[in-house]
């Protein structure tokens, strides 16, 4: 008997706790929409997510110079993919692929794009 009411005490009360921390987060964001809050995180949140690599940056990672030929890049690209694909992070793995896809758009533009 004793348990089954310690039961209802437990269920009733994290349902309060739920209806509680609902509503509180509905009242933040009203208070954040009406102070602009809402809309300045939004557009960080888009500036960050639209942060492209830069030419050094990509060549940093890849391991290359301003004189390299594709190539090159691309033999380059495959080693370190591979390695991080076999024991490394898919983090390092995707910074290698952001990097190559980086250089790849500029030998495009300079008409020494990928073959």
């Amino acid at each position: 008997m004793a348990a089954k009411i310690l039961a209802n005490l437990i269920v009733m009360g994290s349902g309060i706790m739920v209806r509680a921390f609902a509503q509180a987060y509905r009242r933040a964001i009203e208070n954040a929409s009406k102070n602009g809050v809402a809309q300045e995180t939004i557009q960080n949140a888009v500036r960050r997510g639209s942060k492209a690599m830069s030419k050094q940056e990509a060549r940093q990672i890849l391991g290359v110079t301003e004189k390299s030929t594709w190539d090159e890049i691309s033999q380059r690209y495959d080693v370190l993919f591979q390695r991080n694909a076999k024991s490394g992070s898919f983090y390092l793995q995707s910074k290698v692929h952001r990097a190559k896809e980086c250089l790849e758009a500029l030998h495009a533009e300079r008409g020494q794009g990928p073959v």
